[in-house]
Order: structure tokens, then sequence, then C-alpha cells
């Protein structure tokens, strides 16, 4: 076995873990936070995320192996399941500390955005409420940014950001909705399907970009922009065919991100 770096990374989902950390950061400058708490905060999520993506993969392993998951360490045994959990330990520990080095009420605000990512990779990713976690942890996001910096977030980048966090679990999970069903996994997009799933996605995530458009303050040629661009991608999503609908689900997703920001 191998306990190295890039097969560590590879368990802790890095590729999603980056992006939610990336986004952290961006909500932190653009809430005028002091460089040390941008760095605080940012560090703090990167840890929880690390703690996510390893305690995802630690409950998985057996189901990912089950399937073929050539692109799991710990079900390939390219690394020891004795790693990750001393790698997970750490990455909680961090967690914790990091978060409350950002003030009590931030910091508990964050641990509960972890832990509610937690419940979805213990609980509630085989059940039609799995697209909650997602809501908490994306919505509590920018209130625990907002928070450190000594004010509470506008509800719309609460609501919104709740909204890209269930649109974005029901995209993630689409491409592999067979080899979940093949191992009991039945949360709401597997219910719903891959057409419908990517359609509500849609949905939830044009709904984000009008909720954000309209309550901010973008310059009417910003807010235009982004309108065009988001009707254009949902209709490319309503008739497109093959993996056209769920690319532009992404293109609206990544358009919303900027958005909240930015706005």
């Amino acid at each position: 076995m191998t306990t190295g770096a890039g097969a560590l990374l590879r368990a802790a989902h890095a590729g999603p873990g980056l992006a939610v950390t990336v986004l952290a950061g961006l909500l932190a400058l653009s809430a005028d936070l002091s460089a040390a708490r941008v760095a605080t905060v940012t560090a703090a999520v990167l840890a929880g995320q690390l703690s996510v993506g390893w305690s995802n993969d630690l409950r998985d392993r057996v189901r990912d192996a089950t399937v073929g998951r050539t692109d799991k360490p710990l079900a390939t045994g390219a690394l020891s399941v004795t790693t990750v959990q001393r790698a997970c330990a750490l990455a909680v520990v961090a967690t914790v500390v990091l978060s409350l080095a950002c003030g009590l009420l931030p910091g508990l605000v964050h641990l509960m955005c972890v832990a509610s990512a937690w419940t979805y990779n213990f609980w509630l990713k085989a059940t039609v409420l799995s697209w909650l976690p997602y809501a908490v942890s994306f919505g509590g996001l920018p209130v625990f940014v907002h928070l450190t910096g000594g004010s509470a977030p506008p509800a719309a980048v609460v609501v919104g950001g709740a909204l890209i966090g269930v649109g974005g679990h029901l995209l993630n999970v689409v491409p592999d909705l067979a080899d979940d069903a093949a191992t009991g996994v039945h949360g709401l997009p597997h219910r719903l399907g891959a057409r419908r799933s990517t359609l509500l996605a849609v949905g939830l995530l044009v709904g984000a970009t009008a909720l954000l458009l309209v309550s901010g303050s973008l310059a009417t040629a910003l807010v235009v922009i982004g309108a065009v661009v988001v009707a254009g991608l949902a209709g490319l999503a309503l008739v497109g065919r093959g993996r056209a609908p769920f690319y532009s689900a992404v293109g609206i997703a990544l358009t919303d991100v900027v958005i909240l920001v930015v706005r």
C-alpha cells in the first residue's frame, strides 16, 4: 500500500473540496475581512472539506470496491484505512481549532456546516433527505463568513447559497446514479432519475440566479449579462440531449457562484 499525498488528496475529494474552499475565500474577500481573517476562514473551510471527503471515502470504501471504483484509493488498496482515519482525525481537530479562531458564534456556525455534511456521508445520503445537508451547509457558509466579520449576511445570500448547494448535489450525483443504485443508495436524485434531477437542478440554480440578481447591487449591464447567460444555459438544458443538460446546469452553477461573490 502507498500513503502518497496524491492518493490522500484523491480520497479527500480534492476537486469539490477545493472549489468550496475557493468560494469561501472569495466570499471572505468580498466581505472585506482582514487578510488574517480571510486566511483563517479559508483554512477552516479547507480543513472541514478534507474531513468531509475522507469520512465519505471511509464510509463508502466497501461499496466503492463492490462497483469497481478504480478512482477510489481506499477501494483499490492504494491507501490503508488507518492512514485515512488518522488524516481525518487531524482534519477534524484542525477544523475545530480554526473555526473557533474566527470567533465563537461564527465558529459554531461553521462546525454546524461541517457536521451537516457528515450527516450526509453517514445517514442521509441514501434517503429522500439527501438534499438537506447541502442546503444547510451551503446556506450556512456565507453566514459563517459574514459573522466572522461581525455582520449578518443578507437573507438572499443565505437562500441563494442553499439553492446552489441543492442544485450542486443533484448535479454531482447524476454521473454516479447507476453505481449508487447497484449498492442500495436511493437518495433524492436516484428517485428522480438523471433527466428530472438535471431539470430540477436547473430550476433551483435559475432561482438562485434570479434571487441574487434582484437583491444585489450589480450594475445593470452585469445583471443583463448574467441573466442572458443563465437563460441561454437553461434553454440548452431543457432541449439538449446526452450530457448537454448536465454541462449546462454546471455552467449555471458556476455563474451563480460568481454572482454570489461579486453582488
